[in-house]
């Protein structure tokens, strides 16, 4: 399957009044090269083991293949990873028939907050709303791969 996705700053907190999930995150890789990643990760009471392929062109696209495992298997998995687990909630926000995907990050990636929303095409148009900053759906350093292992709190700004 593609996946086709756009990646966003956050500029305030004012998406949670809109949210209608909240779900904690925890993720780490068991490969993070950017020909693939293989990502384990637990979302509230469900794991899912993910690997996903290079991105294409435009940064839009890339192959996902996802798969349910038990939140045990997951755990186990957990311990395999490389350094720098991912901790993070969801929030799941719609605005006018899209959903956008808020990850609000803690530990060392505190202070971050981005948006995801998946497209049915790279041209698709959708409504901004006001909190939605900054797009950096190019920007390899807003991966989560990249994250775990070059945290957001070491950054220069």
């Amino acid at each position: 399957m593609i996946e086709i996705e756009r990646k966003f700053l956050v500029t305030s907190d004012a998406f949670k009044k809109e949210a209608f999930s909240e779900k904690r995150i925890k993720q780490g890789y068991l490969s993070s090269v950017p020909e693939r990643t293989v990502r384990v990760r637990t979302k509230g009471d469900r794991a899912f083991l993910t690997i996903k392929g290079a991105s294409s062109e435009s940064g839009m696209s890339r192959f996902e293949w996802e798969k349910e495992i038990s939140i045990e298997e997951a755990e186990q998995l957990l311990l395999l990873c490389e350094k720098g687990i991912i901790d993070k909630t969801r929030f799941e926000v719609k605005v006018k028939g899209n959903v956008f995907e808020i990850d609000e990050f803690y530990g060392e990636n505190e202070g971050l907050i981005m948006a995801e929303i998946e497209l049915l095409s790279e041209n698709e148009k959708f409504e901004k709303p006001d909190w939605l900053g900054k797009e950096v759906t190019t920007d390899e350093r807003f991966y989560n791969s990249y994250l775990s292992l070059h945290p957001f709190k070491n950054w220069q700004r």
